[in-house]
């Protein structure tokens, strides 16, 4: 059995993360995001009734399954609301992850890279799963104008950027175009296969 290079992508909230795991899959890696694996456990039954079971029955959409909107909104105003969430969460995500990467290695022809998005990877000590990480970094005004979502709160529970790009294995810059981060992906993609 062969296993995939696990690869790792971090980076702040509007740095690139999810066009550069676009580009990995592109470029022939195997890639999942954590968000994905948080919306397929967020429809678990077991999964769904503990959370509702914290939050109350205003995290449910009409047809009764988890509304990430209003979940967002409950957990991102009480931070121990968001302590308890990560802490179901996050071991759930790692299994699913790690059973992803185990089904990818028995494959007949296993994909040489496979690729995870996790924004909080040091912050959670994932980092120890993975063969290598990638940062995606970009200045902050850049960032805060490309994501929808509110930064202030949820940045401020992340570690700087600096210390990311000192701990990766790959780091890039994100100010440019999407054929750069296109081109840094590939040269990425090609010394792990070499």
């Amino acid at each position: 059995m062969t296993k995939p290079v696990a690869v790792a992508i971090t980076g702040g909230i509007g740095a690139g993360k999810s066009e550069a795991l676009q580009a990995f899959a592109r470029h022939g890696a195997a890639t999942v995001s954590s968000d994905e694996i948080v919306h397929h456990l967020l429809r678990r039954d077991d999964v769904r009734e503990t959370v509702v079971g914290r939050m109350g029955n205003g995290v449910l959409s009409p047809e009764g399954e988890i509304d990430r909107g209003a979940l967002a909104t409950v957990v991102f105003n009480d931070r121990d609301a968001l302590a308890w969430l990560e802490e179901l969460l996050h071991p759930l995500v790692s299994l699913e992850y790690l059973q992803w990467r185990e089904r990818l290695g028995e494959l007949p022809n296993p994909p040489r890279v496979c690729v995870t998005e996790v924004p909080l990877l040091y912050e959670t000590g994932g980092d120890a799963r993975f063969d290598k990480v990638v940062v995606i970094t970009a200045p902050t005004k850049l960032r805060r104008a490309r994501s929808i979502v509110a930064t202030e709160d949820r940045e401020s529970r992340l570690l700087p950027d600096r210390e990311k790009v000192e701990r990766a294995d790959f780091a890039f810059k994100n100010t440019g175009s999407l054929e750069e981060l296109d081109e840094f992906v590939a040269s990425v993609m090609h010394e792990l296969v070499s």
